[in-house]
């Protein structure tokens, strides 16, 4: 039995043969089509390990079919030491067997399907013809979260602030030739929220941030809070939250881990898959201001999988690893030692 190994470089090359923007357009479609069947998944909060540098998780979820995890860490430090903030890998296996038949890296698959998952989020709640977004930490994260918006949700102009001005640098060196795209850099994050009709933070501090106060608020925008995924990492005031209704993935995981985890136990939020389903309303009135508490969650994880596994079986990506023994007997897995360790029969 073979498993098949997706690398980064395999990601890559599905992300030059179909570009970008179709790629993030199928991840959404794939998320959305997952999230409106909510009830067929076994669902669990994630499981995490927490130190002074960071977090390490792993995030299971299962339909009938199909079991996926992903193993993820969020270390905000790594930077000094040439390592990614986050490094993920997962696998999708068969239910009924149990055999794992996808190993694929996750880091570029995360960044996209998170990027994915933010415009899902906003399709349903903010409001109708936003163009304007404030772009809040400039970091790993950014340029895909402004790429999907552009493409799939028509912003036209990115509202940049880094305390790390070299992040925002690098951010326009990549993103400055995209048509369409106007990007202007700002001095302070009051500066970039200032006549914003979408509002994206995706800072790397973990620590209880005050990213968005409420003095910074304005009528009808929409808060795409990304950054806030941890215990003891937060990015929204409080009185944002209170301010606002608030939508989230996966309510037991995000009481825990997003900027929800500074509200009452009793504070209202309502899940998305509601939402996309019909279940529950979005957004109410054109003032309203809405918050997508975004932690991530597996099921995103589960639908990005499984479309890359088929994106690379079409352009016949992927490499064949023997990452489960295949006995001629299935009974006797000792052979397997056996047959390379021949001083073992002997022992």
């Amino acid at each position: 039995m073979h498993t098949t190994l997706l690398t980064p470089h395999d990601i890559a090359r599905i992300v030059a043969a179909h570009g970008l923007p179709a790629v993030l357009q199928r991840l959404e479609a794939a998320i959305t089509a997952d999230f409106r069947r909510w009830g067929e998944f076994d669902k669990v909060a994630r499981v995490a390990a927490h130190s002074a540098t960071g977090v390490i998780e792993l995030m299971p979820v299962a339909d009938a079919q199909r079991y996926s995890f992903k193993y993820v860490n969020g270390h905000p430090s790594n930077g000094r030491l040439g390592l990614p903030t986050v490094m993920a890998f997962g696998v999708l296996a068969d239910v009924a067997t149990g055999a794992p038949r996808v190993l694929s890296e996750l880091t570029l698959t995360t960044a996209m399907r998170t990027a994915a998952t933010s415009v899902m989020a906003a399709r349903a709640l903010a409001r109708p013809g936003s163009g304007v977004m404030a772009l809040i930490g400039n970091g790993a994260q950014s340029e895909f979260q402004a790429l999907a918006f552009h493409h799939g949700l028509g912003v036209h102009t990115l509202r940049l602030f880094d305390t790390d001005a070299a992040a925002t640098d690098k951010l326009v060196r990549h993103l400055s030739g995209v048509p369409g795209l106007r990007l202007v850099r700002c001095a302070s994050t009051a500066e970039a929220v200032r006549g914003a009709d979408i509002v994206t933070t995706v800072t790397a501090d973990k620590r209880n941030a005050v990213i968005i106060s409420p003095d910074l608020l304005q009528p009808g925008q929409h808060l795409n809070a990304v950054g806030g995924d941890c215990p003891g990492k937060t990015e929204l005031h409080p009185g944002v939250l209170a301010a606002a209704r608030v939508f989230v993935e996966y309510e037991p995981q995000t009481r825990i881990e997003g900027d929800l985890q500074q509200m009452p136990a009793d504070f209202a939020v309502t899940e998305l898959w509601r939402v996309l389903t019909g279940a529950a309303p979005g957004r109410l009135s054109a003032s309203e201001v809405t918050v997508f508490d975004s932690v991530g969650f597996a099921l995103e994880d589960f639908s990005a999988l499984g479309l890359m596994a088929q994106l690379a079986d079409e352009l016949g990506l992927g490499r064949p690893i023997d990452l489960i023994p295949s006995p001629a007997d299935p009974k006797d897995l000792f052979g397997e030692l056996l047959a390379g360790q021949p001083q073992l029969r002997a022992a």
